[in-house]
């Protein structure tokens, strides 16, 4: 990975062997909003014979795909991202994709999964993913103006701050803004008796005072790295 967050695909390459069972990884990143070559990746996977997962969660409803058209045999998504209710997910699987279930015990989901389904949590899932293919275009052009808005508005009038990560090649709603010299978690409180919502791209809340791995593995310097936050739109926000 670069200081932008892009991922080295001749470094990829090398690692593709019939010594691998499996590749994951994600769409596009969940703090800085950088998005992967997973296509391209997947088509890489396949040619050495390797299985070829992508977990994206913080990419479907953002950009267009097109499943059918690619080498990615499973994909994983979670309805909470596109404001589906919470604790419903998706795994795709490609047709022929060789499967072997966590849970046991029961018929449904072709064999695939034990357990009742919840009918209401679908429903509500499939309904978020007609409105997320509906305002996609909306996403790619008003939401990803709203959040060049804030990029300005904060890098202009706040010294000492910039904007982490690919910028010209990410999901259109998530900036990540590292601010030198000041604790995430403490401009996060101070953010929250504002009204806003946002989090913090450290560790510090899982106990860890090391810095988000994900700003490590960017270089980002240790002074700034602790005070990464991410911003997050939707079709839901207003301009002021």
């Amino acid at each position: 990975m670069d200081k932008a967050g892009r991922l080295n695909l001749d470094a990829y390459k090398k690692l593709l062997s019939d010594q691998v069972a499996i590749v994951s990884i994600m769409w596009a990143n969940n703090e800085t909003g950088t998005i992967f070559p997973v296509i391209e990746m997947a088509e890489l996977a396949n040619a050495a014979g390797v299985m070829f997962h992508t977990d994206a969660v913080q990419a479907v409803g953002k950009i267009p795909m097109m499943l059918q058209d690619t080498k990615i045999d499973m994909l994983s998504l979670s309805g909470h991202k596109l404001h589906a209710p919470k604790g419903i997910g998706v795994l795709y699987l490609r047709r022929g994709t060789r499967y072997r279930p966590l849970l046991r015990g029961g018929h449904q989901e072709r064999g695939r999964r034990a357990g009742t389904e919840n009918s209401a949590s679908i429903v509500g899932l499939g309904k978020a993913c007609e409105l997320a293919l509906e305002y996609m275009e909306f996403e790619n052009i008003q939401v990803k103006e709203m959040r060049d808005r804030l990029e300005r508005g904060i890098t202009e009038q706040i010294p000492h701050c910039f904007v982490t990560g690919d910028l010209y090649n990410r999901l259109p709603n998530t900036t990540d803004i590292a601010f030198e010299y000041i604790e995430g978690e403490s401009i996060l409180m101070l953010l929250n008796k504002a009204g806003i919502a946002a989090s913090s791209g450290s560790a510090c809340t899982s106990g860890s005072l090391e810095p988000s791995h994900v700003m490590q593995a960017m270089d980002i310097p240790y002074t700034a790295a602790h005070g990464t936050i991410r911003f997050s739109f939707s079709r839901y926000n207003m301009k002021c």
